[in-house]
C-alpha cells in the first residue's frame, strides 16, 4: 500500500450480484476514482460450498480485473458468517448465550472457542491466503468483521475462566475478599463451586468477565493474524474494521442507530495489537441530523490505538431512507474522516442487495444499478483525491488534550447506573461532543495506553474503575502544570468494581479540593436558572473554588462544579451533567489554565488540523450546515487545496452548504 495515495473504495460481492457485470461494475469504479475493493469477507459458503471443497471463482474475477484495471485488493477472512454444513457437522459452532444456543442464519452468532470452527476456519483461512497473498493487486487483508465476543456464555468460555481467576487471584479466599462475595452468600470455598455466570450478581466480578471475554475475543483476532503472517509479503498490510456501540434512540425510528461510543463487547487497545493498520466500521445520521461527531471521534478513537493512520473500511452511502444523504454530505463524510487522520474510506457497499436480510441497506448504486446522485457525488471525491491526494494524505495529529475512555468503567457503570437514562457512553459523548463544538481537538485514548506526558490536559468520563496506579499518575499530571477534567462518578471504586473505602474521589480529594459522601437525582435543583437532570454529587469543597453551588433550598449548600489549583496545575470537578453550555464555559477556562488557545469559529464550522509527512500544516474547515456563511480567514497565508485560491488573514471564506475547505499553511 502507498501510503501517500488516498483509497477510495467499496465492498464488492459478485456473488450478491443478480446477473454477470464485473465489466461494468469496475469500468463505472475506474470513472468515479475508486482504487480499490473489498472483497471475501462474508462469503464463507461460496468459497468453501462443501467441506474441504474450495471454489474461488468470484475471487479470480475479481483479481483478474483488478489486475486489467489496476485496482487495489483488500482481501477479508470470510470467518464471521458461517456455511450450513459447518453447523450441521457441529452445532455447538453456535454461540450459546444466556439466551440459550443461538439458530443458524444471522451473522457473528458464532462460538469463537469451538475447536470444530477454529480447525475448519483455519482451512479455509489458509485457502485463502494461498489463492491471494501473492497476488501483485493485493495490498492487505482484513480479519474477521467486526469482532466481538457475541455474549459466549458456553461451557468452554466458562471453564477458562474459572482457571483465569484460579491463577490470577491464587485462591478462593483472596477471590472472594477481592470481590466482596460473601454478599448474599456468593462466597465460594472450592474452585469448582464457581457458579455459572449467567447468574452473576456480582457486578464485579460480571465485569472481570466481561473483560475475559473481551480478552477472548482480543485473542480470537490475534490467532488468525498469526496465520495470515505466514503468507502475506512485507508491503501487506493486515487490518481490522472496528466499531463502536451501537445506539439506537427512540421507538418513531427503532430501526435507527448509529456508530457511538466505547464498544462493549471488544476492548480496541487490546485486540489492536495483531493488526499493523487499524481499520474502523463509522455509520452516523445525515440529513439535517449530521454534525460530524460520530466521525470524528471514531476517528480519534482510532487513530490512537496504533498512534498512526488509520483506515475507514466501511461508511454508508446510501444506507436507509432516513440516512439518504442530502447534496454534498457525503463528500463532507470523507473529508471528515481524512481531517482526523484517516488514510481513505471505503463504502459499504458497492451495489444494493436485491434480496437478504440487508436488502434495504442501499450501497452506492440503487437496485436498478444505474448511476446516481450517490454514484456522481463519489466521482467528485475520487476526482478531487486523485488530483490533490498526495497533498493531504498521512495527515499527522499532535493533540494537547487526551480524554479517557475505559471498557472496565463503561461495563460497571451498566451494573451500577448513573440514571436509567444516562449510560457511561453518553457521559463520554457530552464531555468529547462539547470539545469537538468548540473545535478543542482531543484524543480519544484508552486508560492503558494513556502516556500522559504527551498532553497537557486530561479530560476524564465517568472513570468509575481507577486503579491505584493511574490515580497516582493523573496526580501527578495535575501537580507538573497539567490540567485534569473530570466528571461526576470517577474515581469510585477498584479494577474490581469495588468501592473504595475512604474519601471520593479516590485519592484525590487534595487534587480536586472536594470531597463527597452524598448524591442524588437532581429534582428540582437547577445550575444557573438551568433545571438539572439524571444526577448530582453534593460536593463540599476542601480548599477548591466553587465555581458554581447547587440553586435549591436545601441543596444549595453544595458546590457543583469546582476548581483547584494543585502544584503547578489545575484540576477541575463537575459533579452533576450541566448543559454543553455550561461545560464548554469550564473547557474555556480549562484550556486557558493549560495554555490551550480556545478559536474563535464553533460548530458548525468544525476546524480539524494537522501536519503533512513533508511539513505542511493543513487545515480542514468542515461545514455541517445548510446555511451559507461567511468567515474570516484566520491564518497569515493560506492556499486552498482543492480551489489554489490563494488567502491572507482577514480575507472572507464563503462556505456553502455541507462545504469543505482544506487550507494549507504557506
Amino acid at each position: 500500500m502507498n501510503r501517500q495515495e488516498l483509497l477510495l473504495g467499496v465492498a464488492y460481492y459478485p456473488e450478491y450480484m443478480p446477473y454477470d457485470r464485473i465489466d461494468k461494475d469496475f469500468d463505472m469504479m475506474r470513472q468515479a476514482g475508486i482504487n480499490v475493493v473489498r472483497i471475501a469477507e462474508s462469503t464463507w459458503s461460496t468459497l468453501e460450498p462443501v467441506e474441504g471443497t474450495f471454489d474461488f471463482f468470484c475471487i479470480d474475477r475479481v483479481l483478474a480485473k483488478a489486475q486489467e484495471t489496476g485496482m487495489q485488493v483488500i482481501v477479508g477472512t470470510p470467518t464471521y458468517a458461517v456455511p450450513a454444513w459447518l453447523v450441521r457437522k457441529d452445532p455447538d459452532v453456535l454461540v450459546t448465550t444466556k439466551e440459550g444456543r443461538a439458530f443458524y442464519g444471522h451473522r457473528q452468532l458464532i462460538n469463537i472457542l469451538n475447536p470444530t470452527y477454529l480447525r475448519c476456519g483455519e482451512r479455509v483461512i489458509r485457502a485463502l491466503m494461498e489463492h491471494t497473498a501473492g497476488h501483485p493487486r493485493v495490498i492487505g487483508f482484513q480479519i474477521d468483521n467486526e469482532t466481538k465476543h457475541y455474549g459466549n456464555d458456553g461451557e468452554e468460555m466458562q471453564r477458562r475462566f474459572r482457571a483465569y481467576l484460579q491463577e490470577k487471584f491464587g485462591s478462593t479466599e483472596a477471590l472472594n475478599r477481592a470481590f466482596y462475595l460473601p454478599f448474599w452468600s456468593n462466597s465460594i470455598h472450592d474452585w469448582d463451586d464457581l457458579p455459572d455466570m449467567r447468574g452473576c450478581i456480582n457486578g464485579g466480578l460480571a465485569g472481570e468477565y466481561e473483560a475475559f471475554r473481551r480478552t477472548q475475543a482480543a485473542e480470537f483476532l490475534a490467532w488468525q493474524a498469526r496465520i495470515i503472517e505466514e503468507y502475506r509479503r512485507p508491503d501487506q498490510f493486515i487490518t481490522h474494521n472496528f466499531d463502536f456501540e451501537w445506539k439506537k434512540f427512540g421507538a418513531d425510528i427503532a430501526q435507527d442507530g448509529l456508530s457511538y461510543g466505547v464498544q462493549p463487547d471488544m476492548n480496541h487497545y487490546e485486540a489492536s495489537a495483531c493488526v499493523d493498520l487499524a481499520g474502523t466500521d463509522i455509520y452516523f445520521h445525515t440529513q439535517d441530523r449530521l454534525t460530524g461527531a460520530e466521525a470524528a471521534f471514531g476517528g480519534d478513537s482510532i487513530r490512537c490505538l496504533k498512534d498512526d493512520n488509520y483506515l475507514v473500511l466501511e461508511s454508508q452511502a446510501q444506507a436507509f431512507k432516513y440516512w439518504t444523504p442530502y447534496p454534498g454530505q457525503l463528500k463532507l463524510h470523507a473529508y471528515s474522516h481524512l481531517a482526523s487522520g484517516a488514510l481513505g474510506e471505503l463504502f459499504w457497499n458497492w451495489h444494493s442487495i436485491h434480496n437478504g436480510y440487508e436488502t434495504y441497506w442501499r450501497g452506492v448504486l440503487s437496485h436498478d444499478l444505474l448511476p446516481n446522485r450517490a454514484y456522481e457525488e463519489i466521482g467528485v471525491i475520487g476526482r478531487e483525491w486523485r488530483e490533490h491526494g498526495r497533498e493531504m494524505a498521512g495527515l499527522v495529529k499532535k493533540n494537547r488534550i487526551a480524554l479517557l475512555t475505559d471498557n472496565r468503567s463503561l461495563t460497571a457503570l451498566t451494573w451500577f447506573p448513573i440514571d436509567r437514562d444516562v449510560s457511561y457512553n453518553d457521559v463520554v459523548r457530552w464531555m468529547y461532543d462539547s470539545l469537538y463544538e468548540m473545535n478543542l481537538e482531543c484524543d480519544v485514548v484508552d486508560v492503558h495506553a494513556l502516556e500522559e506526558d504527551r498532553y497537557d490536559m486530561i479530560v476524564v468520563p465517568a472513570l468509575y474503575c481507577a486503579q491505584e496506579d493511574l490515580i497516582r499518575r493523573l496526580r501527578a499530571f495535575a501537580q507538573r502544570g497539567g490540567v485534569l477534567v473530570s466528571s461526576f462518578r470517577s474515581f469510585v471504586a477498584d479494577g474490581c468494581a469495588s468501592v473504595y473505602p475512604d474519601a471520593l474521589p479516590h485519592g484525590l480529594t487534595d487534587c480536586f479540593g472536594v470531597t463527597y459522601n452524598e448524591f442524588t437525582e437532581p429534582g428540582r435543583a437547577c445550575l444557573r436558572g438551568e433545571k438539572l437532570s439524571y444526577y448530582m454529587e453534593l460536593l463540599r469543597t476542601q480548599g477548591a473554588e466553587s465555581l458554581a453551588d447547587y440553586e435549591h433550598p436545601y441543596w444549595g449548600a453544595y458546590a457543583a462544579v469546582t476548581r483547584n489549583g494543585f502544584g503547578k496545575g489545575a484540576a477541575y470537578y463537575v459533579g452533576c451533567y450541566t448543559s454543553k453550555a455550561f461545560l464548554k464555559e469550564i473547557y474555556r477556562q480549562a484550556a486557558g489554565d493549560a495554555g490551550i488557545p480556545v478559536p474563535a469559529l464553533q460548530w458548525p464550522v468544525t476546524v480539524r488540523s494537522g501536519r503533512t509527512p513533508d511539513g505542511r500544516t493543513l487545515h480542514f474547515f468542515l461545514h455541517y450546515s445548510e446555511e451559507t456563511r461567511q468567515i474570516s480567514c484566520p491564518y497569515p497565508r493560506v492556499r486552498d487545496v482543492l480551489t489554489g485560491e490563494e488567502l491572507r488573514e482577514g480575507d472572507a471564506i464563503r462556505l456553502h452548504d455541507w462545504d469543505v475547505r482544506v487550507l494549507e499553511e504557506r
